[in-house]
């Protein structure tokens, strides 16, 4: 087994400087553990952060396995905890969404769906985020949404303002007119029922889009 000689270790800077302050490969190697005889934890780690940032989707246990150094138990570890920052824990004390992009970790998920998924978060009159709802999933380019299913789930958790997002699983981060035209819909039904859309995110294993910052005039309608 090769020891590393690195003296601020990934679980001491946890620690005292919070999770945060960690760099994906830090994390990977805290929840590694420990590497192999040919290669250390970092070593390991920053091979997996590489590989899992060019992944546009939730890698297969096999394709894992295909790292060397990395076996069954170890990606099986990974996969259990990709698994679990995709899934909606909401702790006990309401978690504020001051800007679109608090929001993105909160369905980060989307971004490892192979077909289209259309996401409803309801939020408090203070920003609070009382839920995160699935509405739909389509094809690999498309999905039907309606504003009857989208303000279903934001009526039941008696939301002042909804966000609503969805997933391209191409990486492409431009609307298309069809995501323009469900945004003006979903904004005209949100003003008859006094529960406006504050924004429309696409998101992507690139990164994400604000349609409110983009295209501004769509929630003037």
């Amino acid at each position: 087994m090769i020891v590393c000689d690195r003296t601020k270790l990934p679980r001491e800077r946890l620690q005292k400087e919070g999770a945060e302050s960690l760099s994906t490969a830090d994390l990977l190697a805290l929840i590694l553990g420990r590497g192999t005889s040919e290669k250390d934890v970092f070593t390991l780690s920053e091979e997996l952060a590489t590989f899992l940032s060019g992944m546009a989707r939730r890698p297969s246990l096999e394709e894992l396995c295909r790292i060397g150094g990395l076996g069954k138990a170890n990606a099986s570890q990974i996969l259990a905890c990709l698994e679990l920052s995709g899934r909606f824990f909401l702790g006990a004390q309401m978690q504020s969404i001051a800007s679109p992009g608090a929001l993105v970790p909160h369905i980060a998920f989307l971004k490892f769906k192979q077909q289209e998924c259309f996401v409803v978060s309801s939020l408090s009159n203070c920003n609070g985020l009382l839920g995160v709802h699935v509405v739909t999933e389509g094809l690999a380019d498309r999905t039907q949404v309606h504003a009857r299913e989208v303000f279903a789930e934001a009526i039941r958790d008696r939301a002042s303002g909804v966000i609503v997002a969805h997933n391209h699983p191409s990486g492409s981060l431009i609307a298309s007119e069809e995501d323009k035209q469900v945004t003006r819909c979903l904004v005209q039904a949100g003003k008859l029922l006094e529960i406006p859309v504050l924004d429309h995110l696409i998101i992507s294993f690139r990164g994400f889009t604000s349609l409110r910052r983009e295209f501004p005039e769509l929630f003037e309608t």
